[in-house]
C-alpha cells in the first residue's frame, strides 16, 4: 500500500537545488497545493521542468514571482511577463524547447530509452549544439531525455495504493512525467477506496508512485 502522507512531510522531502517536473497547462493539472507548500518551506534554486510557467500568481507562476526558481525547461513563456523579466535580467536560466519534442524527452526518460528524433526545430535556433542524425535522406534532431528529483502530480482521484485518473485536460503532461522522475508525489482531489476507480480507468498505476498528499480537513 502506498504512504499516504501529510502535505507539509511530503515537501520536506524536497531539497533546496532540486529538479522538478511538475504537471500542468497553464496551471490546469497542476499540484496548489504543493506549489503552495513549497514556498511556505521556502524551498529554492528549484530547476522546474513543465509546458509553461502558466501566469503571475497562478500555478508555476507563483514558484516564479517567489523567487524560488533557478532554471526552467519549458515549451513557452509567453503568458508570464515575471519569467520573461527574470530571465532578462539574468536571475532564472531558460531553456524552450517544442511542445512535442519536451512530451517525447520525458517519455523517453520514463521508458529507459537514449533519445528521440525528430525534424522539429531542423534549421532554426533550436538545432544549436545538438546532435543530428540522418535517416533516409532526411535529417532529425537527437532529442536527449529528461527526467527529474521529483514529479509533482496532480490527479482526479487515486486510490489509497496509489492508482490514479485524470480529469480530461488536465491529464496533459501528468502521466509522462510520473514515469521520468526518482520520486513521485501526487496531490489528488478525491482519495477513494481500492476498486472505486474502474481498472480501465487507471492512467498511472501505483507502481509510480511514490506519496499520495493526504486531503485536507475540511469544515461542513
Amino acid at each position: 500500500m502506498k504512504k499516504i502522507i501529510p502535505l507539509a512531510e511530503a515537501v520536506e522531502k524536497i531539497p533546496d537545488g532540486a529538479s522538478l517536473l511538475i504537471g500542468g497547462f497553464m496551471a490546469v493539472g497542476t499540484p496548489d497545493r504543493v506549489i503552495d507548500e513549497l514556498i511556505r518551506q521556502g524551498k529554492k534554486d528549484l530547476t522546474v521542468i513543465a509546458n509553461d510557467t502558466a501566469r503571475p500568481n497562478q500555478g508555476i507562476g507563483k514558484l516564479i514571482v517567489a523567487k524560488r526558481v533557478a532554471r526552467v525547461i519549458s515549451t513557452h513563456i509567453g503568458l508570464n511577463p515575471e519569467t520573461q523579466k527574470q530571465m532578462i535580467e539574468g536571475d532564472i536560466q531558460v531553456e524552450l524547447c517544442p511542445q512535442g519534442s519536451l512530451a517525447e524527452r520525458i517519455r523517453a526518460a520514463g521508458f529507459g530509452l537514449g533519445g528521440v528524433l525528430t525534424p522539429t526545430g531542423v534549421g532554426t535556433v533550436v538545432e544549436e549544439g545538438k546532435r543530428t542524425v540522418e535517416v533516409d535522406g532526411r535529417t532529425f534532431l537527437l532529442e536527449t531525455p529528461v527526467k527529474a528529483d521529483f514529479a509533482l502530480i496532480k490527479a482526479k482521484q487515486a486510490d489509497y495504493y496509489g492508482n490514479l485518473a485524470y480529469a480530461l485536460t488536465a491529464r496533459n503532461f501528468n502521466p509522462v512525467m510520473a514515469m521520468a522522475a526518482e520520486t513521485v508525489i501526487v496531490e489528488a482531489d478525491d482519495i477513494v477506496p481500492l476498486g472505486v476507480i474502474p481498472p480501465d480507468a487507471v492512467v498511472t498505476p501505483s507502481v509510480l508512485v511514490d506519496y499520495v498528499v493526504a486531503q485536507e480537513k475540511r469544515n461542513g
